[in-house]
């Protein structure tokens, strides 16, 4: 390390534009670290767990057609038509599961979906 000691100010000493950037980057590592803004999907059939952790979104196909899941959803149940559900990971990367049909449950940012039921 140098002989240099952190500056204590360092917030202060910056303009007002990387103030706001930092203050921003701040925020949206808070709600990442505290999962305020994933949803908790179980993805699983009686013999097989194919997903279970958190994520930004889920989406999947009912009978009235495509939909999106995301956090602070109202609570839902619905049957899934055979599609590909997309679990957009916190990684960022997406995740999709063909599923022949299934039924989703979702509440306080809680979404299971059990397949061959």
């Amino acid at each position: 390390m140098s002989g240099k000691k952190a500056d204590p100010d360092f917030i202060d000493n910056l303009s007002l534009k990387d103030k706001n950037e930092n203050i921003a980057l701040k925020d949206i590592l808070k709600s990442v670290d505290t999962k305020e803004d994933q949803l908790k999907i179980v993805v699983a059939s009686p013999f097989n767990v194919y997903y279970d952790s958190y994520a930004f979104s889920i989406s999947a196909v009912n009978e009235t057609g495509p939909f999106d899941i995301l956090p602070k959803h109202h609570n839902f149940i619905c049957l899934l038509k055979p599609c590909d559900i997309a679990i957009r990971t916190t990684t960022g990367q997406i995740q999709n599961i063909s599923i022949n049909g299934g039924l989703m449950h979702v509440k306080s940012d809680q979404v299971n979906v059990f397949l061959d039921i």
